[in-house]
């Protein structure tokens, strides 16, 4: 037991508003997950899935900020979504964690009540690095959440897709080198693309993309201006801080 725990952390976010207990070793919670969770719209008593929820950080973010959801934290890992559970309980959030590969097909889905045309939001950080210019890890956790195949925004696009409703919203946060990915995936049933590029430095280019798409929408693409994550000075700007600190949104999030 002792080993157990030695190989779990519990770490703060949203300011301490959010404590979150995570393995040591493999894929660790960060900005990414915050920001996913910054830049998704949601209402009081909607059906929102986090697809690939690791620990349950994106979701629960998003719940901490949004009271009310019906949430379901959706991970193939196991020990994931065990702490996703127990990370939830801990922080007095109704989740529900389910253990379910993405791409796992429609009664898959249904078998644990995600149905088709069910839920409100989906937001997702799928693995999204480059296999040929990514040198994976030999942790193979790490890698699976890391590591893009060929086909790995498509069909975790494709999943989003079938459970959302019509005028349902899904929420991502890729890299930004694969937009045209991104606007591929997204052309086969959904529309009303929002687009917030992510700077890591000023006069840098973007390392992120977050984009909200609507199931059905017709509105035109928009592309906002980048968030600097970090001045000229690469010291981090005010307005990142009070958005990692769960005390302001991103305008994807605005109505």
């Amino acid at each position: 037991m002792s080993e157990i725990l030695a190989d779990i952390t519990e770490d703060a976010f949203l300011g301490g508003q959010l404590r979150l207990k995570q393995k040591r070793s493999g894929h660790r919670a960060g900005h990414d997950a915050i920001l996913l969770a910054a830049a998704t719209e949601a209402h009081a008593g909607d059906r929102v899935v986090d697809l690939g929820a690791g620990i349950g950080t994106a979701g629960l973010a998003l719940a901490r900020r949004v009271s009310g959801l019906d949430l379901a934290l959706v991970e193939i890992d196991p020990e994931l979504a065990q702490l996703a559970h127990a990370n939830a309980a801990a922080n007095a959030i109704e989740a529900e964690a389910i253990v379910l590969d993405v791409t796992a097909d429609a009664s898959a889905f249904a078998t644990h009540g995600l149905l088709p045309d069910s839920v409100d939001v989906v937001l997702m950080n799928p693995p999204f690095n480059d296999p040929a210019r990514h040198r994976g890890s030999p942790d193979q956790a790490r890698q699976i959440a890391h590591v893009a195949t060929h086909d790995t925004l498509e069909a975790w696009v494709h999943a989003a897709r079938r459970i959302l409703r019509s005028n349902g919203a899904l929420t991502l946060i890729w890299r930004a080198d694969g937009l045209a990915e991104i606007v591929a995936a997204l052309s086969r049933g959904f529309g009303s693309l929002s687009i917030l590029p992510v700077h890591g430095e000023a006069g840098r280019p973007a390392i992120r993309v977050l984009v909200r798409a609507v199931k059905g929408g017709r509105a035109p693409t928009r592309l906002l201006p980048g968030l600097m994550l970090n001045d000229e000075s690469r010291l981090p700007k005010k307005e990142v801080g009070d958005i990692l600190e769960g005390r302001a949104a991103l305008p994807l999030a605005e109505p």
